[in-house]
């Protein structure tokens, strides 16, 4: 019974790690974006103009943004669009009740994206890296796009001229229809999104799952756009924490100030007992 138990929890495991896109391979964001004022910037910046039309940031202030360099005059003249104020948060215009007409629900909110997204099988930071560049044409799809992190994703490519074409391999390892055995299914999707399947069934044992690459027809704007979908991360995780950086800098300070008391603390100690003792 505690075997089987035990089997059960696994598979239920395995299951929900594989819905969130545990067993799709993730790329590691360079975590170096993060504490690039540059960077931060560019991401705030592509964030504005690319990501704001649905998506909102209500936890956060733009005035907030004077934490990656920024200051007042540069936020109101090339960030805010429309009448908004440098201490309002980061709203938009879009009503719940459009969104749930146009896109069947509203758009999640970006402010805590980043941490929302990190689960025991994964950073919320590669999650996002790797689904903001794991789009591919689909012609089957309604909006003309796939996702390998989240097959059938509702969002459309809204950066799909910065990334430029390219095709996409698929492979998936699964159970055959009626129990008999496992199947491997090679999808490759040209530029337009057309696709050609082939299947074979796989001979022993096999586990399930799927693998994919990518060919861009022009490698340099492809390289160029990870650059960018980085910048775009390491500003969604800076809206996650903004005062991250201030926080870490005034531990160092108080912890080297604790450091320092605890020495004088001790040389007091010494010289107030040294007669009694």
């Amino acid at each position: 019974m505690i075997k089987k138990l035990i089997a059960s929890l696994c598979l239920l495991a395995s299951g929900a790690a594989y819905a969130a896109g545990a067993l799709v391979h993730l790329d590691t964001w360079p975590e170096a974006r993060g504490r690039d004022l540059a960077a931060l910037q560019n991401g705030a910046r592509t964030f504005v103009n690319h990501c704001m039309g649905c998506h909102s940031a209500k936890l956060m202030r733009w005035n907030r943004l004077n934490a990656i360099g920024l200051d007042e005059r540069q936020i109101r003249d090339f960030l805010i669009f429309g009448d908004q104020k440098v201490g309002d948060t980061m709203s938009i215009a879009m009503r719940p009740a459009d969104a749930k007409q146009w896109f069947g629900k509203m758009p999640p909110d970006m402010s805590v994206i980043s941490r929302a997204r990190t689960s025991f099988d994964f950073k919320g930071t590669d999650y996002l890296y790797t689904l903001l560049r794991g789009y591919y044409r689909d012609a089957a799809s309604p909006t003309g796009w796939n996702n390998v992190v989240y097959p059938n994703i509702g969002m459309p490519h809204i950066l799909w001229e910065r990334q430029g074409a390219r095709e996409a391999t698929i492979e998936k390892v699964h159970a055959e229809a009626g129990g008999k055995g496992m199947v491997r299914e090679v999808a490759v999707y040209d530029a337009a999104g057309q696709v050609s399947v082939t299947r074979t069934p796989v001979q022993g044992p096999a586990v399930e799952g799927m693998t994919y690459s990518f060919k861009p027809v022009e490698a340099a704007v492809s390289r160029q756009f990870d650059g960018e979908v980085a910048d775009l991360v390491a500003f969604l995780t800076f809206m996650t924490d903004p005062s991250a950086t201030t926080r870490v800098r005034i531990g160092v300070w108080v912890l080297l100030f604790l450091a320092f008391f605890t020495v004088i603390a001790w040389w007091l100690n010494r010289e107030y007992w040294k007669d009694v003792k």
